[in-house]
């Protein structure tokens, strides 16, 4: 068996969603500045999210779920691994073909569901139509997901990972050849998602061909083998069903509440950089790793490689939420407060990013703990964990709301998303000392905490003398350059002088 270079998969992945975050959050700032907050704003984010559910329902859910750890394990035992994707592929694109045709017929009804707060007013018509446009992106991006999860499982992580970068490129395109033509910016904007999504589908195709993993559309057939995928993927695709229940939930609390869905949108933004950058590069890497393993009957390896990956996930992590936490209101106004969005939504989002990050760390420890599950093709233990989780999100956000408003929205989540972590800790011990993480990952998570701890007492510390600076628009930047490079260093000279982590061992295991 050739293992999956775990670090080095990490941060090639980690990398390539950096660039793509950064460029989303060119692509925010853009829009929040070009459109702001507002009804058309309001209806294109939940029209953008529909798609976006479908995607994390399809790729990210059922076959991320199912088919990674199947292909994983037959590539492992050559067990004609491409025959199996290609039925895979095939059968996936018949289910997303009909999937799009009917959310296109039904959109109206699919819109009421989502944003039933939109009814009434002119987003409801709006959200119909760019819903109908953005809509076949969920087709394309399903398709790229089985290829991205093909090149995974071999250990080739870089273009799957690079593939989002294209979706950020050509809507910053879209909105400034817009800007610059004085045509409809939004316009633009949704009718680039779906062209994103075809680049993106070729982009991976490609890589998975020249790599030697041919995989071509063939007849679909019920075979033993898509019989057990799609046992295994069922309760996959409900578990993540129910986690895109908690997100419209949130979206129909906030759409009874003006710019709300604006505020809370930008907020997800912020935090998603964290989590995509280390929490979902490390689920991507850690998934296909550990089924080979145990394919193998490797359980020391398989330990290992889940003590790091969440020993190198939280030492990413936990800082950055502390920042979001001690920091929020200067990261919000550098970033997004120009043009249509005034100091009041930057207030208001800035809260929104304060509760995201408490949960931050809890979104980033699922994505090392469901590896555990899904690489034994156990899906069903997360769905019954997530429909916990979707109970406890429901009765929170719409309860609260009464008390705290939009915000219940966004405290649902957090505290959610710790009461599926908890569930997932307890479920995982029944496979034994392989799903624990062992001695060193524990002697480091307290340093971890308590650097990114000082950390924040710097940062803010910093910001109080750098408040100034912040409300003046020739610096600001600058100044939040100076605060991120102070608390990274700060980070540094503590992490490793607690013991939380050795330079010198990061760099070995890059050398390997």
């Amino acid at each position: 068996m050739k293992p999956v270079r775990l670090l080095t998969g990490i941060l090639t992945v980690g990398g390539w969603t950096l660039m793509s975050r950064v460029l989303g959050f060119a692509r925010d700032v853009m829009i929040a500045s070009l459109i702001g907050p507002g009804m058309v704003m309001d209806a294109f984010v939940a029209a953008f999210r529909l798609p976006n559910m479908f995607r994390r329902f399809f790729a990210e859910g059922a076959f991320n779920a199912a088919f990674v750890p199947m292909f994983s394990k037959r590539l492992e035992a050559d067990e004609h691994p491409l025959a199996f994707a290609s039925l895979a592929l095939s059968g996936l694109g018949l289910v997303l073909l009909v999937l799009s045709a009917l959310a296109m017929i039904f959109m109206p009804a699919l819109v009421w569901a989502t944003a039933e707060g939109f009814a009434g007013d002119a987003r409801f018509g709006m959200t119909v139509e760019y819903g109908r446009i953005v809509f076949p992106y969920v087709f394309f991006i399903s398709l790229a997901a089985l290829f991205s999860g093909v090149l995974n499982a071999a250990g080739r992580f870089a273009a799957a990972a690079a593939a989002p970068v294209l979706l950020n490129v050509l809507l910053i395109g879209a909105m400034t050849g817009a800007m610059y033509l004085g045509t409809e910016v939004v316009r633009a904007v949704v009718w680039a998602i779906p062209l994103a999504g075809v680049a993106q589908l070729a982009l991976v195709w490609h890589a998975a061909t020249r790599a030697g993993l041919r995989i071509r559309p063939v007849r679909p057939r019920w075979t033993p083998e898509m019989t057990q995928l799609v046992r295994v993927a069922v309760p996959a695709a409900l578990a993540g069903g129910v986690v895109q229940v908690n997100l419209v939930v949130g979206q129909l609390v906030a759409s009874n509440y003006e710019k709300a869905v604006s505020w809370l949108y930008s907020a997800d933004r912020l935090y998603q950089l964290p989590l995509g950058v280390v929490g979902i590069a490390v689920g991507i890497v850690l998934l296909p790793d550990l089924s080979r393993r145990l394919k193998a009957g490797d359980d020391i390896g398989a330990r290992y490689a889940l003590s790091r990956a969440g020993e190198v996930a939280l030492a990413l992590t936990i800082p950055c939420a502390v920042a979001l936490v001690v920091i929020p209101l200067p990261l919000v106004s550098v970033l997004f407060e120009r043009g249509a969005f005034n100091a009041d939504d930057t207030a208001a989002t800035a809260l929104a990013v304060t509760i995201y990050g408490l949960g931050l760390p809890a979104f980033v420890l699922q994505k090392i703990l469901q590896p555990l599950f899904f690489a034994r093709e156990n899906t069903k233990s997360p769905f019954y964990y997530a429909l916990v989780a979707m109970v406890v999100n429901a009765v929170l956000a719409v309860g609260l709301a009464y008390a705290v408003g939009w915000l219940a929205a966004a405290i649902a989540t957090t505290v959610a998303a710790w009461v599926m972590v908890v569930q997932l800790a307890r479920g995982a011990r029944g496979f034994g000392d392989v799903a624990r993480f062992d001695g060193q990952f524990r002697r480091r998570l307290w340093r971890i905490v308590l650097a990114s701890a000082l950390m924040g007492a710097v940062l803010w510390g910093m910001s109080a003398v750098l408040g100034p600076a912040f409300g003046m628009a020739g610096w600001r930047w600058l100044a939040m350059l100076v605060l991120i490079a102070v608390g990274t260093a700060a980070y540094g000279l503590f992490g490793q002088g607690l013991g939380a982590f050795q330079l010198q061992e990061i760099q070995s295991r890059l050398r390997r």
